[in-house]
């Protein structure tokens, strides 16, 4: 499979030719405050798979797990790219609306449910996990 996408400005392009590790909506409060609504929806793609053309900046926290994020953004427009967790060791996580062709996203979990807005209710089949899902052993 091929994801390619940009920042608004297209300063910043990546792609890559992986399929995704997984798809998923984050209600936690991090990404509420990065997407400045009420969650965000993400690919993860295997890192080494993933190209990337132009300069981003970092902004780095602990996330919910208690581990690093790194977020990438364009220092141009602002746009967030991705996010490189340690809680994910290998995986870049895209975010899905800077897909240039986000029509095949079909989330199948979300993470941080504890967290999401009283006033968001999304149909759909999807595992919903209160915070992170288990690891996988």
């Amino acid at each position: 499979m091929k994801i390619e996408g940009a920042c608004l400005c297209g300063k910043v392009r990546y792609s890559a030719d992986a399929e995704p590790a997984f798809v998923g909506l984050c209600h936690c409060k991090d990404c509420q405050k990065e997407t400045g609504t009420a969650f965000n929806v993400v690919v993860g793609v295997p890192q080494s798979a993933l190209s990337l053309l132009g300069a981003l900046n970092t902004y780095r926290a602990q996330g919910g797990s208690g581990k690093e994020v790194r977020r990438r953004f364009c220092p141009e427009c602002g746009s967030t790219i991705l996010s490189e967790p340690d809680a994910f060791l290998g995986v870049a996580i895209v975010r899905a609306g800077t897909l240039d062709d986000p029509s095949w996203v079909k989330p199948a979990m979300e993470i941080y449910c504890d967290s999401a807005q009283p006033w968001v209710s999304l149909g759909g089949e999807r595992q919903r996990f209160p915070k992170m899902p288990p690891a996988r052993g």
